[in-house]
C-alpha cells in the first residue's frame, strides 16, 4: 500500500505542476511586473479553463488524500 501511495503522490505532483503551468495568468502578480499583465482578458473563463480548473482541483484532492494516507501509514505502522 505504501508503494502505491508513493507512486500516486509522485504522479499527481508532476501532473499538478503541469496543470498549474497550463493555466492562463489572471494578472496582478509577478507577471504584470515584467509586462505580462498588458494583455488583460475582457471575457470570462472559457469552457477549457473551467475544465482545467476542475481537473486541477480533483488532482489536488487526490494529492492531499495520498499525503494523508502516507502520513497515517507511517504513524500507525508498527
Amino acid at each position: 500500500m505504501r508503494l502505491f501511495l508513493d507512486i500516486l503522490l509522485i504522479i499527481t505532483s508532476v501532473l499538478l505542476v503541469l496543470l498549474v503551468l497550463l493555466h492562463r495568468a489572471k494578472g496582478g502578480g509577478l507577471s504584470s511586473l515584467f509586462g505580462g499583465g498588458v494583455q488583460a482578458s475582457l471575457s470570462g473563463s472559457t469552457v477549457v479553463e473551467k475544465n482545467l480548473d476542475r481537473i486541477t482541483i480533483f488532482l489536488g484532492l487526490i494529492w492531499v488524500i495520498s499525503i494523508l494516507g502516507i502520513g497515517f501509514e507511517i504513524k500507525f505502522a508498527s
